[in-house]
């Protein structure tokens, strides 16, 4: 009886590590007959397996999708992986998934041998997040229904709050959500604007019954994520930049988080930093705060006001050294 619950086990993970198996391969792997395999296959279905089969020269095994989940096969690195993001979860930007989480991974961890206890631990012990994990949260009901009208092309009715805290009705198509700096961003075409936009998921207050499917239309950038982050950085700015910097792409990207601009590799020493603010003050400000060499491409007057920002910090400079040369005493 062990064996044969061993060799069950078996059977499972390799159900689980391809989409189809025929019955001879199958055989081969676990060293039993064909016969064996059948059985073994209808003894998975009676726990809860749904273990597929078809006859002929195409025929085989296919694990699919059932009405209830079973348990699953996990290999170290894959269980490493799952009790790491579980943890990670705890803390998460979506509102109510943290309870949850904590039940996952509680269960996890209880068989977990402890090789793998102690790869989790030291992990968890050792990393830290950069920056606040504060920010806003969503709700996990909304995120999910959110990616499943992304995948199903339904348009979507909500209430939508904007920056300036004024509410107004939206009728949308959803195409991506993309989380960045702990905060959810669902990038939509705004049927009523014709255009499309980027909404804060904490901002969405949805209203179904929601709208028809819709015919998907081109998207507005290859890549999605870059495409928010440009809109982050520049397009919601009054003024924005286009600055030289005298580092690598990848150096440049430890200094400049997502949000805050978008970098555009030009060669092995330099990158262009494509930025925004408000004001030139906060502009010039962020770009003197990469702590990096630059030169301003783009506005003329961003290059003007830093030239001004040079001479009054230059002033200041010298009286500075002035004031502390003329204060010593005996």
């Amino acid at each position: 009886m062990l064996e044969t619950s061993a060799r069950l086990l078996r059977l499972l993970s390799l159900l689980q590590t391809q989409r189809d198996w025929s019955g001879a391969e199958l055989a081969d792997r676990l060293g039993v007959t064909p016969r064996t395999v059948r059985r073994d296959v209808d003894r998975l279905r009676t726990l809860g397996y749904p273990v597929h089969s078809a006859t002929g020269t195409a025929g085989g095994y296919r694990l699919g999708v059932g009405a209830r989940l079973p348990p699953l096969l996990l290999d170290d690195d894959e269980a490493v992986a799952v009790a790491v993001g579980l943890r990670a979860a705890t803390g998460n930007a979506v509102e109510g998934i943290e309870e949850a989480s904590v039940r996952a991974l509680a269960k996890l961890e209880q068989v977990l041998p402890h090789r793998l206890r102690h790869r989790v631990g030291a992990l968890t012990a050792f990393t830290a997040p950069l920056g606040d994990r504060r920010g806003p949260t969503v709700d996990v009901e909304t995120v999910t229904e959110l990616a499943a009208a992304c995948r199903d092309h339904r348009q979507l009715r909500f209430a939508y709050r904007g920056h300036d805290g004024t509410d107004s009705r939206r009728t949308a198509e959803p195409y991506r959500l993309v989380y960045s700096s702990h905060r959810w961003y669902l990038v939509a075409w705004d049927t009523d604007r014709a255009d499309w936009r980027t909404f804060r998921v904490d901002r969405v207050t949805l209203t179904p019954p929601h709208g028809p499917r819709f015919v998907p239309r081109d998207p507005p950038a290859e890549d999605w994520a870059a495409y928010v982050s440009r809109r982050l950085s520049t397009a919601v700015y009054t003024h924005s930049a286009t600055v030289l910097l005298h580092a690598p792409a990848e150096r440049a990207a430890e200094r400049v988080a997502p949000a805050a601009g978008v970098l555009e590799p030009v060669d092995e020493h330099t990158c262009l930093l494509h930025t925004g603010a408000h004001t030139l003050e906060a502009l010039a400000f962020h770009i003197v705060m990469t702590g990096l060499d630059f030169e301003v491409r783009d506005p003329a007057e961003l290059a003007d006001h830093m030239a001004e920002l040079a001479s009054r910090l230059g002033r200041a400079a010298r009286k500075g050294r002035a004031g502390n040369r003329g204060s010593g005493g005996e």
